[in-house]
């Protein structure tokens, strides 16, 4: 990918040194010392809501995005905009909650004693005594008798950090003076945190309603580009265009995680810069990223899936359908914390449907290693294999032989019956008693990574998004994939062959081979659901697996 000759905002803006710029993902960038792109149209709006009427006043409003998504930037953006544009008619602060932390046990009206220096560290206006009820802070706002003597446009950011008895206060209290304006400097307001206000309703019984909301996008495959091209630019070295679309695909153009990836890519993993950044270093930084290299935003998100929702977030592995709505409190939760998104899918009659999805492939690969050992364990309780067992008839044949492999599973799942132990034991149980269907896919990972870990790598890959697990075997000169998939009726299982024989031939396999857990002990039932067939010339495998 040669870089563009092309003039660019920000990359082409002259710097105070001759240090090159770099990627960053840790908090606001800064366009003289990192790569970023210009944003400009959310700017713009952002920009517009809080002037809205110079004369009358601006908007009240929440704008939100996951961590790490650059909503501090943007405000520091809109905040400059405003500045050159109408610096002598407002005064514009910023204040950040960051590090207002509350005591345990501490009364609300205690966050009225930081008053004064976050004023301070605003405004540079001082404040001799703490206004001691939220009434006395409301009137620091009031037209002519306040503490300002120009129309105020303020910036809080982090504001959902704070208790949620504060933040209901405080909505309720902008919420006054919005419906008081006439009585109040305070211009425009913009409320920035992880999550929209919206469903905060006011313990006194008003719902913050007078407010709008702004959501920030993640970037666009141009603008990763853009930022990959900026690098090239001022670096000299190349990076190939295969690099730069695997970054968008496995992060959607997530800030965050596109600026953690840059960074990996071009300082700790960057072979030198007289070589170019090609797929075999992705691959390395990629496998790293999953499994061995820190970084907190992804340690949150998955510190937030383990939580109390954790039930409902796995069964996104293997359910496409599962309705996305933000009035459900698990699916508002991780949707506002960036471990899912939403897509609007497209029925045979027509008929559309907005339904959950993981906010991106690197998140939910790194959510299945995070929770397979969450309900597995780290260990089997007995040998994967017989003792005796060299898996010869498995690798004999120029393809590997899975439908022979799935069949030792299923002698695994035997000899554990016959020692009396329950691998599903205390697992989680749908309203019909049996077991969650992810459950039997987590399970098979784990066996296939301790009986084959020594000869081959096992990876998860999730090509449709979500509904479908489908295990990579690369073993030395071979490679083969199994689908795992839960019984549901004969349709679906008819559909369930149709992917797998498509998504097989695309790979260039000449066979692939369904794992199809029934919940059903009978052999009978599981040997006619069973079978091997040639479909567009590739042999199709299905194995029926029965678990109770």
């Amino acid at each position: 990918m040669p870089p563009k000759t092309g003039d660019h905002q920000l990359s082409s803006t002259p710097k105070k040194d001759n240090t090159m710029r770099t990627f960053f993902s840790y908090g606001p960038v800064d366009y003289e010392e990192h790569f970023c792109v210009p944003r400009t149209e959310i700017i713009e709006r952002g920009y517009a809501q809080l002037i809205r009427n110079p004369k009358k006043g601006g908007h009240f409003f929440t704008i939100w995005a996951p961590r790490q998504c650059g909503k501090t930037w943007l405000m520091r953006q809109v905040k400059k905009k405003i500045e050159k544009a109408y610096g002598d008619h407002f005064t514009i602060g910023m204040m950040s909650m960051q590090g207002v932390i509350m005591r345990p046990g501490e009364p609300e009206e205690g966050i009225l004693k930081r008053v004064p220096q976050l004023l301070w560290e605003t405004f540079e206006l001082e404040l001799d005594e703490p206004p001691e009820t939220f009434e006395e802070f409301k009137d620091l706002f009031l037209s002519g008798k306040g503490i300002f003597e120009k129309p105020v446009i303020l910036f809080i950011d982090e504001f959902d950090s704070l208790p949620p008895g504060i933040i209901d206060q405080l909505v309720t209290l902008f919420r006054d003076i919005y419906l008081k304006r006439e009585r109040f400097i305070l211009h425009g307001l913009a409320l920035i945190g992880v999550r929209a206000v919206l469903g905060v309703d006011s313990l006194r019984g008003s719902p913050f309603n007078i407010q709008r909301s702004l959501h920030v996008p993640n970037l666009t495959a141009d603008e990763v580009e853009e930022l990959f091209h900026q690098y090239m630019n001022e670096s000299g070295q190349t990076v190939n265009p295969d690099v730069v679309d695997a970054v968008y695909g496995v992060t959607r153009g997530q800030p965050g995680l596109v600026g953690w990836f840059g960074e990996l890519l071009t300082e700790k993993y960057n072979p030198g810069v007289e070589k170019p950044i090609d797929r075999s270093v992705w691959d390395d930084v990629y496998r790293s990223a999953l499994f061995r290299e820190w970084n907190n935003t992804v340690l949150n998100l998955v510190k937030k899936a383990r939580g109390e929702y954790q039930n409902q977030i796995v069964e996104l592995f293997t359910h496409s359908d599962i309705p996305f709505s933000i009035d459900v409190e698990w699916c508002a939760h991780a949707y506002l914390n960036g471990i899912i998104d939403t897509e609007t899918v497209e029925d045979d009659m027509g008929m559309k449907t907005d339904v959950c999805r993981f906010a991106n492939p690197f998140i939910q690969r790194r959510l299945y290693n995070a929770l397979t050992t969450d309900l597995i364990g780290d260990r089997l309780p007995i040998l994967s294999l017989d003792p005796l067992d060299t898996l010869e008839d498995v690798f004999e044949n120029p393809e590997i032989d899975t439908p022979a492999l799935l069949n030792r599973y299923k002698d695994y799942l035997k000899r554990l019956k016959a020692k009396g132990i329950n691998p599903w034991k205390d697992q989680p149980r749908r309203s019909d008693m049996h077991y969650t269907e992810y459950v039997g896919h987590f399970h098979l990972y784990f066996w296939l990574q301790s009986a084959l870990s020594r000869l081959c790598s096992i990876s998860p890959e999730f090509p449709t998004g979500n509904g479908r697990v489908d295990l990579m075997l690369r073993c030395t000169d071979k490679q083969a994939i199994i689908e795992v998939k839960s019984f549901k009726d004969q349709w679906e299982l008819k559909h369930s062959k149709t992917q797998a024989v498509s998504y097989a031939k695309k790979l260039g396999l000449k066979a692939t081979t369904l794992a199809l857990f029934v919940p059903v002990e009978d052999e009978d039932t599981l040997s006619k659901l069973s079978s091997s067939e040639r479909v567009e010339g590739l042999s199709l495998h299905v194995i029926a697996i029965g678990w109770i």
